[in-house]
Order: structure tokens, then sequence, then C-alpha cells
């Protein structure tokens, strides 16, 4: 943990592939079936489709004769199929189970279908409110999916705590006016970044008040 913020939130935002929990693995399986079918340089590809919404990573691809959401749609039902190997970020279970449910939510690229058998699958009852990629018009890393929850939830986005892993989460949330935790449990390389950081949820509680949350270290 490096610099963990001391203010009280009143609400936590969490993005949900490797915030949350891991499911890169089986995303890296779809995605790398399609980038094949596809004649795409699947090592130049793969690091691409990381926090955003599947239909805006192939949309910006521009391939011919392709269609953006039926092949997005083809993809999750793919992903939906594999998630034998879909868990937790080490200590996110309890971290989640120990809060307000009033003072926390979901807020994922992901269609809410495929959230919701991840979830499932790593163990993670769904929370109170989950925002998902058919809620919002313009995905990360545009603002409006924490906009949303902020709004949703009642408070102020100054007033929320951000927990992302990729730069897309990382530029919504900065872009809606949130703080941010960075979570490093499934980069491969340390993201560079003056946020607040952390390995995973095992030594991190929380303190709950009257004016919102907090995060402490456990002892």
């Amino acid at each position: 943990m490096t610099n963990l913020p001391t203010r009280t939130y009143a609400a936590f935002l969490f993005d949900m592939d490797g915030t949350i929990l891991t499911s890169i693995a089986s995303a890296e399986r779809s995605w790398t079936a399609w980038a094949i079918a596809h004649g795409l340089d699947v090592a130049t590809f793969l690091p691409t489709i990381h926090g955003v919404q599947s239909v805006e990573t192939i949309r910006r691809l521009n391939l011919p004769g392709v269609d953006p959401v039926a092949e997005a749609a083809a993809i999750t039902a793919a992903e939906m199929e594999d998630v034998g190997d879909v868990e937790p970020i080490p200590g996110a279970d309890a971290f989640l189970a120990s809060l307000p449910a009033d003072r926390w939510a979901i807020v994922t690229s992901a269609p809410r279908a495929l959230a919701k058998v991840r979830l499932a699958a790593a163990g993670i009852p769904l929370p109170a409110l989950l925002i998902s990629a058919e809620d919002v018009a313009n995905g990360k890393p545009a603002p409006d999916c924490f906009l949303l929850a902020a709004e949703r939830l009642g408070v102020a986005p100054a007033d929320c705590l951000v927990f992302e892993d990729a730069p897309a989460g990382i530029a919504a949330a900065e872009a809606a006016g949130c703080d941010v935790i960075v979570v490093n449990a499934t980069h491969r390389h340390v993201l560079a970044t003056a946020h607040s950081r952390i390995e995973g949820y095992t030594g991190l509680s929380s303190a709950s008040a009257t004016n919102g949350v907090s995060l402490v270290p456990s002892r």
C-alpha cells in the first residue's frame, strides 16, 4: 500500500475486472481466438482490450465488413462460457462484505449479464448498485459511468473514491472529479501513477461513520 487516502468518503466505487476480481485469463482466451480469426497480431492487440467496452475495442480497429455490435455480443457470449478460473482479488470479497450497502457500487465496462456471471464465479454477491455498459452512452475513459453511480447513490463525485486498475478507468474517474486508488494485483508491470496504490485488499479494512467511509490498514 502506498499513501492511503486519509479522508472520509461518501462512497466507494469499484471497477470490476482486475480490480475486485481477476478474469484476465478468461478474457484473453476469448479475445485471442477472435484476434486470430481476424488476422490481428495477438501480442500487440491484447493489451488494448482492458478497461473499455468490447464494442469500442472493436470499433476503433475499423475492420472492413465487421459489425462491432454483433462481434462484441459474440465475444461476450464466449466470455460468459469461460469463467472457470475467475476468482476474487485477494481480500476483495471480505472487504466488500464489510462495507455499508448504500456506500458502494460496482462500475464496470462489462455488459450486465457478463458482470453477473463473473461476480457469481468469483463468489462476490451483487451489490445494491451495479453500473454496467448498458447504463451509459459513453464508456470509459468518459466519466459518465462514475457520474451516474454518484448520482444514483445520492452523493457528489468529489466525495467518491474510485478503485481502478486500467488507464481508461483511471482517466474516467479523474474526469468525473473523483479520487482514485489503483489496484495493482493483476498488473504484469506496475502502473506508473501518482495515485495511491494497493496490491489487493488483504491488510485493508474500512471505518464507517455518519459522514461516510474511510480506509484503514488492518492490524
